[in-house]
């Protein structure tokens, strides 16, 4: 797509960054131009900020559907603190005041208001949809889209009614729905309700390389791992999901008999308590939520490390919005769920009371759980699957942050076994669930390795539910690489994929491990990962208690002051003057005049007082011939010199100079090098470099010269890698 608006001053100047992620410019350039759009991208994404910067770019008012007062109250609690304007953003919900609700209105008409936050509730009563077609509406935002589908985690009955009311105010008003959990048929049911003609569809990966997946079996020591673990991560900011509101009080009131500050959330409390004790929370007044899936949308706190399910999740999608709490500043974050099968059976138990389809969906739905709490294999693969999303478990990014991909477990051949259930599958017309193909092969006999009965003249129960194991993870290995598909529309129907059929004409060799069986007292070894602190410990918590401060003073959230990772970039680039705290990743420069003083004043008197040597003074602080060379290069560049001429004038290698220039650029100094990269590359193939760099996810740069080496030489590729740093990292 062509991007007609040059969207980054606005973005640097209201949110600090320099560079759009993935998708958002394409998206936010979708909504300009006045097209439907749907968006699928995983928490912590940027899925906000492309309605948010799009209504700051639009004539008028963005009307933002939200399905939570909280999480509204959260988003423009944040827009606050980037904006000196009061109003920019509002809500108009049933929790205002006559008066609140008269101000918030004359602010719309006004032109003050660029984005109106609105539950689904409010849009659809008359005297608002009254009002607001007299206004100048730019474009309805519809958050959490997949509560529209029954399919979804968290189907509202409401959001089924928002089309009508979008048409009533304006037939002409375009839509954008978002969401961060939707598989295909959730997809498809967001189009076909919200009635979008022809759509633009962003679908970003849903892989969250920083979370760190762990499955442990539930046993009565639950209680004692799960505070031992909280006291590990002590100060880190937690949640834990339960699926009962009498486990939430139970297990918060343990957490504080062990002197962890941690609060309830769930909807028996009074909305005031609930309220309050969010605002503890975003406040980091207390470091652990413990919480039912009420806490799931009404959350967005970017430096959660962790989040335990104490409960099993009813299905794959709660869980993966639920961890994906996690992490949303792109730090670490873990993922620690507790399972036993019990629990799958007792959610069973509930849905026997709903009618046949509700019934025959929760539990296809569990299947799902069971499979991913149960297997052996990559857990990222097994949740990418889900999505409709590949996964590569060797190379792919975060190939080994999972608990299995650490203490991996042994491998079997398996073809004749995938042949045994591509046969009973075909035999049988397609027509069987997991659960069946399992059974029947039991029933039948067919043999499995013998190495899986440890003891010889096992009981009978045992053995068959050994198989039951052993043949259910057969035909998820089959599922998760593409042999066989589970149609969820029919309630968990295993069908054979064209793959499938090619493997039954043509087998080939499949190694792969057996599920893990979690009906036994196994205990996993713990899995021990590296604490990662910033350069500069001391100084990061220091940093961390005068946010805490302003957050206070300001009546705003922590990260809507500095995230973390800006603070972590703080401890080593140790910025002294507004200018320098500007050029922090994820600050700017509203930002900086607006809460950064005292920040510049602390890290000044720091820096005095331990002799601190930043890296923006060592090229002047430096002495010899480097000291020189350095200097030369700095001066020559300025003058726009080409990298041949300076390297002959001091008489070395093109290479040479190049190194340098990298180590100068990789210590602080921001060079102007657009005038040589405009002589060696065309902008299109520019704007292919960047879009390459910029979609990067780690340091491993052999990725991006391995992909154009073809086409550019090495030395030229390294140039545009250090231009692209300048660009970005300033």
């Amino acid at each position: 797509m062509k991007l007609k608006h040059n969207l980054l001053p606005l973005l640097n100047k209201h949110f600090g960054y320099s560079a759009f992620r993935e998708n958002q410019h394409e998206i936010i350039n979708s909504i300009l131009e006045n097209v439907n759009t749907v968006v699928i991208m995983p928490t912590g994404g940027g899925k906000s900020l492309c309605y948010q910067l799009s209504a700051i770019a639009s004539e008028g008012t963005a009307i933002i559907i939200s399905p939570l007062i909280a999480l509204m109250k959260n988003q423009v609690d944040v827009l606050k603190g980037l904006f000196s304007v009061d109003g920019v953003a509002n809500v108009l919900n049933s929790s205002l005041s006559k008066t609140e609700i008269d101000s918030v209105k004359d602010q719309i008409t006004n032109g003050v208001t660029k984005l109106l936050y609105m539950a689904p509730e409010s849009l659809t009563k008359q005297k608002n949809i009254d009002f607001l077609k007299q206004q100048k509406i730019s474009f309805i935002a519809v958050d959490e889209a997949h509560c529209i589908s029954e399919w979804g985690h968290d189907f509202r009955p409401d959001y089924r009614k928002i089309n009508n009311a979008v048409q009533e105010i304006d037939n002409n008003l375009k839509i954008i729905a978002l969401t961060a959990t939707a598989t295909p048929k959730v997809q498809d049911d967001i189009i076909k309700n919200l009635k979008l003609e022809k759509p633009k569809i962003f679908k970003s990966s849903f892989n969250r390389p920083n979370l760190f997946y762990e499955v442990k079996h539930k046993t009565e020591d639950i209680d004692k791992d799960i505070v031992s673990f909280i006291k590990k991560n002590e100060g880190k900011s937690g949640i834990v999901y339960c699926l009962s509101r009498k486990r939430v009080d139970e297990f918060t009131n343990l957490l504080q008999i062990n002197n962890i500050k941690a609060l309830p959330y769930h909807a028996g409390l009074e909305t005031k308590t609930r309220s309050l004790n969010q605002e503890h929370f975003l406040m980091h007044r207390c470091d652990v939520i413990v919480a039912t899936i009420a806490f799931g949308m009404g959350i967005d706190k970017p430096d959660i490390r962790y989040v335990i399910h104490y409960d099993i999740p009813k299905s794959l999608e709660a869980y993966y919005q639920e961890t994906g709490r996690a992490g949303r500043d792109g730090a670490e974050g873990h993922c620690l769920a507790y399972y036993s099968y019990d629990d799958i059976e007792k959610l069973e138990k509930f849905l026997s009371a709903k009618p046949v389809a509700e019934r025959e969906k929760g539990i296809a739905l569990l299947e799902d759980v069971a499979c991913y709490a149960e297997t052996s294999s990559n857990r990222r693969k097994i949740l990418l699957n889900y999505f409709g999303e590949s996964f590569d478990e060797i190379n792919g990014l975060g190939a080994k942050m999972d608990d299995n991909s650490i203490n991996p477990k042994q491998k079997i051949e398996v073809k004749d076994y995938i042949l045994d259930v591509i046969n009973l599958i075909t035999d049988n017309n397609q027509t069987k669930k997991i659960k069946d193909l399992s059974k029947i092969l039991i029933s039948n006999n067919t043999e499995i390795p013998d190495d899986l009965f440890s003891i010889e003249d096992v009981k009978e129960d045992v053995k068959n539910n050994i198989s039951n194991i052993f043949w259910k993870s057969i035909i998820r290995n089959m599922m998760v690489n593409g042999l066989v598909e589970k149609k969820i529309e029919d309630y968990g129907v295993v069908k054979l994929t064209e793959k499938g059929t090619g493997f039954q004409n043509n087998p080939e060799s499949v190694l792969m491990s057996i599920d893990n069986n979690f009906n036994d007292h196994h205990h996993n070894k713990p899995v021990i990962k590296k604490k990662q602190f910033s350069s500069d410990e001391k100084l990061y918590n220091i940093l961390i208690a005068e946010r805490l401060k302003l957050s206070d003073e300001f009546s705003i959230p922590p990260f809507a002051i500095f995230q973390e990772s800006s603070i972590e970039e703080m401890t080593y680039k140790y910025p002294i003057n507004f200018s320098e705290l500007s050029a922090v990743s994820g600050i700017g420069e509203g930002k900086a005049k607006k809460f950064g003083e005292r920040f510049i004043s602390i890290i000044s008197k720091y820096c005095e007082e331990n002799n601190i040597e930043r890296e923006q003074d060592l090229i002047i602080k430096s002495s010899g011939s480097k000291s020189g060379l350095k200097l030369f290069i700095i001066q020559s560049i300025d003058k726009k010199l080409s990298i041949d001429e300076i390297a002959q004038s001091k008489n070395l290698t093109y290479s040479s100079i190049l190194t340098e220039i990298e180590t100068i650029v990789f210590s602080g100094t921001k060079l102007d090098l657009s005038y040589v990269i405009n002589d060696i590359f065309d902008d299109e193939s520019q704007e292919e470099l960047y879009d390459f760099l910029i979609e990067l996810k780690d340091d491993n740069f052999s990725q991006f010269y391995d992909e154009f080496s073809d086409d550019f030489d090495e030395e030229d590729l390294k140039l545009y890698n250090i231009y692209f740093y300048c660009k970005v990292a300033f």
